[in-house]
């Protein structure tokens, strides 16, 4: 009795130091459930594989005869080897599983894709941060686009091991136009001294837990927002489900006042002027599409579509966080799409709402592009030889091409500090409807092709005939017949007359 209490009592207390820490707990249960999830069957397989092997190595012991131990190893080797063989195929199936259960309530449509607003690029908005942190020492932990707002979101940390935050920046960064805003809160660095990775008791994590076990989040996820003069740093959180096929699942969201140190767990996706969904997540149901067919085409890579990685678009290649046009203020996580392989052309468009409520997996809808895009790389090529009076030269660039709804889509030019123009198009640039430069502002410059019966053609043609009718000579006029003159010009002649009446009566 004694021995076992020598053993169950550090058991114990090891295991109440372990719930205790409910941080590093959450972390090891999350890890477990997912190699737990891959070795499941492989171990219930291994067991019935092993079974036969048990049952010859007893016999053989009761007969002991000399083929006994050849035939017990003969069932241990098949065991071991059907075992192998279950383990392999399974955690490739179950990856399959996986991506499928991560395609619940997606939809393949061929409906327009609904028109998204264009906005300033990642990079501008990254380079825009800098210069108006002003006296700030820290680091830029995050800098995120809120759609609800239009406005860019940075999150700067506090230099030191043992410090948290030390600013929110919110900024307007408009296409075109001078009118900037901006807004600067300032963390109370004695009371909120936790950030996310931060040392000890100033970890961000390390408080979520403590208020809600079994969540966690993903660090590409967390902004902050100011309230007034207060920063409030957003945390997007995650959870488990499943024991076989495991996945993650929205979980609310943790808010942490910059000014107070209060963490506080919601489940009202309202409480945020920005991203409630973890882009994580939306990351994660847009690479599932791959399991759209059958497990053979998923294995060898025949269906679904991937992300355009071509380079055209540094610095955010996917999930762009665009706002509908409709008014409504509501956001979407974009993502331009290419079929799996060699082929570079864009075929359609993922977009996953940036707010959703519930604990479930927010809708998806790939809008498959008919007729399809160029790559953004060739969009780039082909703004740089159309327009190449204003692309690129000295620091101007092509920044990101994003899809903008129904058929078109938006490249931006300037520099990280000035946008300047605006590049749309519709489908393929060979067309004839392939593209319009735009001022930054939305105004009309010219077109490479305007499409017939667009927008862009009527407003040409208007601009033609006004030109033509500014230009075109006036007919001369018949000096004695005063009924062809306007009432305005016929009191201007009058006061022509009187003055020079008046001034030949004073020279005498």
């Amino acid at each position: 009795m004694a021995r076992a209490l020598r053993i169950a009592i550090p058991v114990l207390l090891a295991g109440l130091a372990l719930w205790y820490a409910s941080y590093l707990t959450t972390i090891v249960v999350w890890e477990l459930r997912k190699i737990l999830s891959w070795l499941f069957v492989p171990l219930l397989a291994a067991a019935f594989a092993a079974l036969p092997w048990l049952v010859a190595r007893r016999v053989g012991r009761g007969e002991r005869g000399p083929g006994s131990g050849t035939a017990a190893a003969a069932f241990g080797c098949l065991g071991a080897v059907i075992g192998l063989g279950v383990m392999v195929c399974w955690w490739a199936y179950s990856a399959y599983l996986q991506d499928r259960a991560y395609m619940e309530g997606s939809r393949i449509v061929t409906g327009p894709v609904p028109e998204v607003a264009a906005r300033a690029p990642y990079l501008v908005g990254a380079a825009q941060a800098a210069p108006h942190l002003g006296d700030v020492t820290g680091e830029i932990f995050d800098i995120t686009y809120l759609p609800d707002s239009d406005k860019f979101a940075t999150l700067v940390e506090r230099r030191g091991w043992l410090a948290g935050y030390e600013v929110g920046l919110v900024q307007d960064i408009p296409l075109g136009g001078d009118g900037r805003s901006r807004q600067r809160c300032q963390f109370d660095v004695g009371a909120a001294d936790a950030r996310v990775g931060g040392w000890f008791t100033h970890n961000l994590g390390r408080k979520i837990s403590a208020e809600k076990r079994g969540v966690r989040f993903d660090a590409e996820d967390v902004y902050v927002t100011c309230s007034d003069e207060t920063p409030i740093v957003v945390v997007p959180l995650k959870r488990q489900t499943g024991i076989l096929v495991v996945t993650e699942r929205p979980a609310g969201l943790a808010l942490y006042n910059g000014r107070t140190g209060k963490l506080t767990i919601s489940a009202d996706t309202s409480a945020v002027p920005g991203p409630s969904y973890p882009m994580s997540i939306a990351v994660r149901q847009r690479e599932a599409t791959a399991a759209v067919g059958s497990f053979a085409d998923w294995w060898f890579e025949r269906s679904g579509w991937d992300a355009s990685e071509d380079g055209a678009n540094e610095g955010n290649e996917s999930e762009f966080a665009l706002q509908y046009r409709d008014g409504s203020g509501r956001g979407a996580y974009v993502t331009p799409l290419t079929p799996q392989g060699e082929a570079s052309s864009v075929v359609a468009v993922s977009m996953v709402p940036t707010r959703h409520r519930g604990g479930g997996l927010a809708p998806m809808t790939v809008h498959r592009l008919k007729p399809t895009w160029p790559s953004p790389e060739a969009i780039v090529a082909l703004i740089k030889a159309e327009y190449r009076d204003v692309c690129c030269y000295n620091d101007d660039m092509v920044f990101e091409v994003v899809p903008t709804g129904g058929s078109t889509w938006t490249a931006t030019i300037g520099s990280k500090q000035n946008i300047r123009y605006r590049v749309e198009g519709r489908g393929q640039v060979a067309g004839r409807e392939a593209t319009c430069l735009k001022a930054a502002d939305g105004v009309l410059i010219r077109c490479a092709h305007a499409a017939p019966g667009s927008p862009e053609e009527k407003e040409l043609k208007r601009r033609e005939q006004q030109k033509q009718k500014d230009e075109s000579p006036k007919p001369a006029r018949n000096p004695g017949d005063l009924s062809d003159y306007s009432t305005e010009e016929l009191a201007e002649l009058h006061r022509r007359v009187s003055e020079e009446v008046g001034r030949r009566l004073k020279d005498g």
